[in-house]
């Protein structure tokens, strides 16, 4: 949310793979990437090729949903950000919902299955 790959990056393993299974090849937003180097410098393109436009996410209008496994290392988090719209009301606001896959090792992701509507990332 914030747009920072390095903040990004550091919450991940050196050797972590970072997955969008649903994004086409050839698509903006990378669909794997291995590696904290390459997760850093992937997003941070990735970030620089984005449209800017002055939304933000609402935290008082977004929510998540964290589901635990039987093994401590892994969870899944069921994210519903939503983006304050231009107008005046709800009807203009921006929901994304996601899943992601999280399997972490030492406190930092090791993978992360990012589960997304690929056309949201055009």
């Amino acid at each position: 949310m914030t747009r920072d790959a390095d903040a990004l990056a550091e919450n991940f393993t050196t050797d972590a793979v970072f997955e969008a299974p649903l994004m086409p090849a050839g698509a903006v937003f990378p669909r794997r990437l291995v590696g904290r180097e390459q997760i850093r410098s992937a997003m941070s393109a990735y970030y620089e090729q984005q449209v800017r436009d002055d939304r933000s996410p609402n935290l008082e209008k977004s929510g998540y949903v964290l589901h635990t496994t039987t093994d401590p290392d892994v969870f899944i988090a069921e994210i519903d950000a939503v983006f304050d719209g231009e107008g005046d009301g709800d009807e203009s606001d921006v929901t994304v919902s996601l899943v992601q896959i999280f399997r972490t090792r030492d406190g930092k992701i090791a993978r992360l299955r990012d589960y997304f509507a690929p056309e949201l990332m055009n």
